[in-house]
């Protein structure tokens, strides 16, 4: 059942992410799956699972693949070596690296579509847009524990 559920609602959060637009500035829903699968299934898991959301993100945008490839499969890595080697898990660390993860996904994407295709838009501009979707993905971050919950204070 596992199975079946996962990529569908992968599917479901890849369609949802391109029809809701807040001031035509779209969530960056996918992150969330890299860094639950990274949460959930430390580091070579969440590697794995990052670079194939990554890669159907990256044939379905229409650019070269490449850029949502290596930015997810960092974040589902980063996200696993956060919560299970560094920090004690709280809901702010969860707010705080959801935030940071989605911020450094974002950015990833804008300087190697920069630096190997055209300038997708101005610095400015991205800064806001990447900002806006770390802020929207935010609180999602409160939701999100590690498997073993034995560091626990």
């Amino acid at each position: 059942m596992k199975y079946i559920a996962v990529p569908i609602i992968f599917f479901f959060l890849l369609m949802l992410q391109g029809s809701i637009s807040f001031h035509q500035i779209t969530p960056n829903l996918t992150v969330l799956l890299a860094c639950y699968a990274g949460i959930k299934g430390r580091e070579m898991k969440g590697m794995f699972y990052g670079a194939l959301i990554g890669i159907v993100e990256d044939s379905l945008s229409g650019a070269f693949l490449g850029p949502h490839l290596l930015s997810k499969s960092l974040v589902g890595y980063l996200s696993s070596l956060i919560y299970s080697r560094f920090f004690i898990w709280t809901p702010y660390l969860g707010i705080l690296s959801i935030a940071l993860l989605t911020f450094l996904d974002g950015s990833l994407v804008f300087l190697m579509r920069g630096i190997f295709d055209k300038m997708p838009a101005g610095a400015g501009a991205a800064s806001l847009v990447i900002l806006a979707q770390s802020l929207i993905n935010a609180p999602v971050g409160i939701f999100l524990k590690p498997k073993d919950l034995h560091q626990n204070i």
